[in-house]
């Protein structure tokens, strides 16, 4: 039996939870003619920024744990691949109040799936890595947060994320509470 893949499921892999930039460029190279990378960045700029403006929608259950994290004056920061202005559309939809600080792609030297955006987010609330637990939908989110040495909480979105050391993968946000980001901590300063 043989297993057919369309091109937008072995793209996915190359785009999902990357910076426009990173997708562009992968994009260009798959393209017929060598299309122009900063091209297909800007329109994957402007589109991406539009479909968020209209269609952002929180996850069930991550209202309610942005408002327990803030009743326990917990911090929390918004890390993105994203470029500043899709991250600020999503601030503003959610609410801006909800973050302490916020990185986006182009803020750090490199963005997701390298740690430095995590680090960042790290430096500017000022806690540890052992201190933060990363909510993540990607496996290059999960990669990033990994290697600035947090404690991940995945809730897959487009493709599956395995379950591994300092990693619990649950399936939704209503799933998630503070005892359950309180143990994932204590589990990740005893490991």
């Amino acid at each position: 039996m043989t297993v057919q893949h369309s091109s937008a499921d072995v793209d996915l892999a190359f785009v999902l939870g990357r910076a426009i930039d990173d997708s562009a460029a992968h994009l260009a190279a798959r393209s017929v003619g060598r299309a122009d990378t900063a091209r297909i960045g800007e329109s994957l700029e402007r589109r991406f920024t539009e479909l968020v403006r209209r269609q952002v929608v929180p996850l069930p259950g991550a209202l309610e744990l942005l408002t327990a994290l803030d009743a326990e004056g917990l911090p929390a920061a918004l890390v993105s691949a994203s470029p500043r202005p899709v991250v600020d559309t999503v601030l503003d939809a959610l609410g801006r109040h909800w973050f302490t600080t916020s990185v986006a792609a182009g803020e750090t030297p490199r963005t997701k799936p390298f740690p430095d955006p995590y680090r960042a987010a790290l430096n500017l609330l000022g806690v540890s890595p052992a201190a933060c637990v990363a909510v993540e939908d990607t496996p290059t989110g999960v990669a990033s947060a990994e290697a600035a040495g947090c404690a991940v909480l995945a809730i897959p979105s487009l493709t599956a994320i395995a379950p591994a050391p300092r990693r619990t993968v649950v399936r939704s946000l209503l799933n998630v509470d503070l005892v359950l980001l309180r143990r994932l901590v204590s589990d990740s300063r005893a490991a």
